[in-house]
Formats: C-alpha cells, structure tokens, sequence
C-alpha cells in the first residue's frame, strides 16, 4: 500500500515517471521517504499542514543545498509538499548509537552548523520559541489531547528565559531547528543536512542545544560538537544559550509529539515521547546549573 503511493508519486514527477527499479524505505517519523535509485522521494505525512509551511520549507531546501550542508533538491511541490532530493551515496543515517560509534561525528555535526550558519542563506520563516509555542497550543485547543500537568506554569516560569535571552539578543541566521539525528547523514568525511520543514532564522546556538538534546550527547560529545563549532573554546554566555536550549527546545517539541498524537501517527508511542520531554525539560529547569546559566546569558 505505502509503495503503490510511492509509486503513484514518482509517476506524477516528470523526471522520474515510470521509474521501475527497487524502492528503499528510509527513516522518517512523520513523512515517507524512499530512495529510488540516485533519488530519494519525500511524500508529507498526514496533517502536516497544519502546522508546516511547504513553500517556505522548499525555499530552505534550496537555499541549504545552496550553502552546501544538503543535498540539491531535484523537485518540490510547495503545493502538495511533495520532493524529490539526490541521493548521498555512501552516507550513514545518524542516530544516537551512532554519533556515540562514529568517531568525530559531533565535531562534523558541528562543523556543518556553522557553515551554514555562517553562509548568508536567508530562509522566509522566522523560528521564534513563544510564538511557535503559541501557535501549537493554538492547534491543540482544536483537537481531544491532554496537555501534562504543569504545562502552562512551566510556560510562565519560561518568562526568565525569555527575558535572559531578549537582554543580549545573537543576530538571527538560518538555522535548520529540527536537528534530530536522522536528519544528519555522516559519510565519514562530511555531515549532511536533510528535512528543512521546521527551518528558520533563529538564534544559532538553538541548533547546537537541540541536537545535543536529540543526540543524548554526554559531556564529551558537547564539547567535541562546540568547539568544533567555535574553533576553540565558547564564552560562557554561549555555553548557558546552548544548556538553555536543551529545556526549551524539549519544551516546545512536548506540544508537537502532542499533535502527532492527536493525529494518529503510528510511528511511536506519542504520548510517552511528549511526556518525556515533558519531564527532562522540568527537570534541567530545576537545577541549579540552569540557574547558573541563565545569569550568564544576563551577563553577555
């Protein structure tokens, strides 16, 4: 069933019209992605419009392969969302295990950041942290989904945060914000870039926290990943931006593994994985090293 859609989607695009050969399943938790051949086809996932924006998405895309961290995008179809990428040959899907097994990943990760951070690529969204939060708790108030306890007081003591990163604002660049690491792929040499549907200008340092987040990266692996990053050590102002991140970001992705939820996704156990989110962001909140941290940011 799903490879007659994939089918049924590759005859649709010119390029790839009538197109025989295997079809490979790829990763994906909310999208059906397949490689054919040097092609690799995205179909968007049920109810993702809701909350993406597919032009904008295509138009990152682009500008990513551009900067030289993602593949050159073959087709898009900002309509239906529909894209087709060339293949990496030779490149490992990144995972947890994986950035913990491959030596120098986190500093290639890292590496790959800050070149496109530092490319001038101008994406139109801009990823703002309250107001994507507001906007998904926006598409939850429309369907049958708890929220966890304590969700919205832990929004209101997120005002420190808030206030901490506003007193010495980073200039926004192009950042990828859904750094998940099957989004990375690692030929050894190079880190690649894929899936650019939650992309935006942002501040950079939410990049790094977030995938050391995704990654559950120990000490070793942050420091690896920034200094690679920075060339050498990091203020600590950018380190407490990074620890910040690794709260918040956990604090927005609880409503999205919410809304996956809502919307029947199969893919995995959605309620566990929002509440868990949940629960590590309550958690760094509560220590005394993100207090810490957050007076650095004050600092600059």
């Amino acid at each position: 069933m799903v490879t007659d859609e994939a089918r049924a989607a590759l005859d649709a695009i010119p390029m790839l019209a009538g197109y025989s050969g295997p079809l490979e399943r790829l990763g994906g938790l909310t999208n059906l992605v397949f490689k054919a051949g040097d092609f690799c086809l995205r179909i968007p996932g049920k109810g993702t419009e809701e909350y993406i924006n597919r032009a904008n998405e295509a138009v990152a895309a682009r500008e990513a392969a551009k900067a030289g961290v993602s593949p050159e995008v073959l087709h898009v179809d900002p309509g239906t969302g529909m894209m087709v990428t060339r293949y990496i040959a030779g490149a490992e899907t990144m995972s947890p295990e994986k950035f913990r097994t491959r030596p120098g990943s986190p500093a290639r990760a890292g590496e790959a950041f800050r070149k496109l951070h530092d490319s001038g690529a101008v994406f139109p969204f801009r990823f703002e942290l309250f107001a994507m939060i507001d906007d998904y708790l926006k598409v939850l108030s429309t369907k049958e989904v708890a929220l966890p306890a304590g969700y919205h007081d832990v929004v209101r003591d997120a005002e420190s945060v808030r206030s901490a990163l506003a007193a010495h604002p980073l200039p926004i660049v192009a950042c990828h914000c859904d750094p998940l690491c099957e989004n990375f792929l690692d030929t050894g040499e190079r880190m690649w870039i894929v899936d650019w549907e939650y992309s935006g200008m942002n501040d950079p340092l939410w990049d790094l926290g977030d995938l050391s987040v995704e990654g559950k990266f120990d000490a070793a692996q942050d420091e690896e990943m920034i200094r690679a990053y920075f060339g050498g050590e990091a203020r600590p102002a950018e380190r407490g931006r990074i620890v910040i991140y690794k709260a918040m970001c956990d604090l927005l992705w609880t409503l999205w593994g919410l809304i996956q939820l809502a919307n029947n996704n199969p893919v995995d156990d959605f309620r566990a994985y929002a509440d868990g989110r949940f629960a590590r962001c309550k958690a760094l909140m509560e220590t005394p090293e993100f207090s810490w941290h957050l007076a650095a940011i004050h600092r600059g």
